[in-house]
């Protein structure tokens, strides 16, 4: 049987953490941060862990991250 392949877009993106949820960074902060407010700013630093529908999504994407 072959190995599976692993998104290549999923693996640059999200990371698992030991219990086994699925980090991500923070959405919508690429560009036009002048329209955002300070506050949405302040509250989007780091990561994010993904919803448990999300993280069923991302990790079909990576079959061997677990």
């Amino acid at each position: 049987m072959p190995k599976m392949k692993t998104k290549s877009g999923a693996k640059k993106r999200f990371k698992v953490t030991a219990s086994g949820r699925v980090k991500a960074a923070q959405a919508g902060k690429r560009h036009g941060m002048i329209k955002r407010s300070s506050k949405f700013i302040r509250n989007a630093r780091g990561t994010n862990t993904l919803s448990k529908a999300d993280e069923n999504i991302v990790k079909s994407y990576m079959p061997y991250v677990r």
